[in-house]
């Protein structure tokens, strides 16, 4: 995969309660272009902000891209690389049978995520990382907009 054709996305969830207010963000780069997105929700989960982070920014993508994506969610990185396959096997079920949280994000995902080429990245939160750390700081943010309203 050669980076001169490379978007890169780096995205980020937070949530004050788990379930509580939300936010997600994205920061999105091509070459020398980049461009930040975020939003919030009153109501929700981490886990949801971190889906709806990767979805939100995929749905900017006018064409089908090779994409760099780095979460700091373990539970969206392997979702989306190693578990869904088995979820769809199993008609939207765990492994212990049960419904799988978020289904309908994690259809809404891999939908979206099928159009592109992407190879998925991990990264610990909170460690310095600069994008992670960007992402991070837009979430927030967009969480205090929704509580100053």
């Amino acid at each position: 995969m050669s980076t001169e054709h490379v978007t890169e996305i780096f995205t980020d969830g937070a949530c004050r309660g788990n379930p509580g207010p939300g936010g997600w963000a994205a920061l999105l780069r091509h070459g020398q272009h980049i461009k930040e997105i975020s939003g919030a929700q009153a109501m929700t989960t981490n886990n949801r902000m971190e889906l709806l982070a990767v979805i939100e920014s995929l749905k900017h993508l006018k064409r089908g891209c090779v994409l760099a994506i780095t979460t700091d969610s373990q539970y969206v990185k392997n979702g989306i690389s190693e578990w869904i396959k088995n979820w769809k096997r199993n008609g939207w079920k765990t492994a212990a049978k049960k419904p799988v949280k978020n289904e309908d994000l994690w259809r809404e995902l891999d939908e979206l995520a099928s159009q592109h080429q992407i190879r998925w990245h991990w990264v610990k939160g909170h460690s310095g990382h600069e994008e992670n750390e960007r992402v991070d700081q837009l979430a927030n943010e967009a969480i205090d907009r929704l509580l100053e309203e």
